[in-house]
């Protein structure tokens, strides 16, 4: 199958699968896995924070942040489009009893500070309080300006308010602009980073921050049932994804790039490649389409599309340029046929 829904399908390296059978284990909770207390702290001084907590998911991730920096009947400031506001199951208001107040993204995928600042409820007890402002980087595969980042840390710093990144494809981010990853993780007080999308590993996502806020985090992680025991297991091959899957990316950026132009040979399409920044390519349908429809058929040939009535092609480690190839004539040939 050639799969452009997600870069979550990735499947992990040979040399993943070898460290993982290989890897020295102990129990997590009690802070006996040697090989989650290495990564902990080689992400920790990797990515330029004091604390790292490794957790099985980027939601969870998210969540845990979102709970340590907020207590109950707080607020968080967020983007429409975020992903720990729309795609994960309003966790901060069901589990955390924290309000969102999400503001609209520009194209670019900012939010103007103008807004967040207007959006900032006054120190009164009709509101809620507001305490954090959560950016997401890469957004919907667009990548945060820098200058952008550091005057969001300014304004946030001088507004009393803590600052969230969902850095779950902060790589990409840092690869399409030649950057370390802690260029980016620097104008921030916590960041939660996804392994398991493109850099491949199989599960699990880290947080960082400061000691207090770590251990604010792993207390919620016990509670919300994220205590691990050997998951030393998954440590070793998270190891590897921020050791030697990073650089990689470009790979998947410059076969994003490819596919966008492939797809504008499709009238039925509509595809703007100066949108594409990194691994992500947004295609509209010229016509009405019954996009289930072509989803199955396209599946009969191997390709797998997310079924949506604005496509969205995610290229990874596991869709070479080839398959690029092959999938555009099937998505041609179905769509022209229709």
């Amino acid at each position: 199958m050639i799969d452009l829904r997600s870069d979550t399908v990735t499947q992990p390296t040979p040399q993943m699968r070898a460290a993982m059978a290989n890897a020295p284990v102990g129990d997590d909770v009690f802070g006996d896995d040697p090989s989650i207390n290495e990564l902990q702290q080689m992400s920790a001084e990797m990515f330029g924070f004091d604390d790292a907590l490794f957790t099985s998911s980027g939601t969870q991730a998210n969540l845990l942040a979102l709970m340590s920096h907020c207590d109950r009947g707080d607020e968080y400031i967020c983007g429409q489009q975020a992903h720990n506001y729309k795609f994960e199951g309003g966790g901060a208001a069901v589990l955390g009893s924290i309000q969102p107040q999400p503001l609209t993204n520009n194209t670019d995928g900012t939010i103007n500070l103008s807004d967040v600042k207007t959006a900032i409820k006054p120190d009164d007890f009709h509101f809620a309080r507001t305490r954090l402002l959560s950016l997401e980087n890469t957004i919907g595969g667009k990548v945060l300006p820098q200058s952008y980042l550091a005057e969001a840390q300014a304004f946030t710093f001088n507004h009393g308010l803590k600052i969230h990144l969902d850095g779950a494809r902060v790589a990409n981010a840092a690869v399409a602009q030649n950057l370390k990853i802690s260029d980016i993780t620097a104008h921030f007080d916590s960041v939660s980073i996804c392994l398991s999308k493109g850099l491949c590993a199989p599960v699990g996502s880290l947080l960082l921050g400061d000691e207090v806020f770590i251990a604010k985090a792993k207390r919620w992680r016990k509670m919300l049932g994220g205590g691990m025991r050997q998951a030393g297991i998954l440590a070793a091959a998270a190891k590897l994804a921020i050791t030697e899957q990073v650089d990689r990316l470009a790979e998947d950026h410059d076969n994003a790039q490819h596919l966008a132009h492939q797809l504008q040979s499709i009238d039925e399409l509509k595809t703007d490649i100066n949108q594409v920044q990194t691994n992500m390519v947004f295609s509209d349908f010229r016509t009405r389409t019954d996009i289930n429809l072509l989803a199955s058929e396209l599946k009969q040939q191997g390709v797998l599309v997310y079924p949506s009535q604005q496509l969205r092609f995610v290229t990874h480690k596991d869709v070479s340029k080839q398959d690029i190839d092959k999938a555009v004539l099937a998505i041609k040939s179905k769509l022209t046929r229709s």
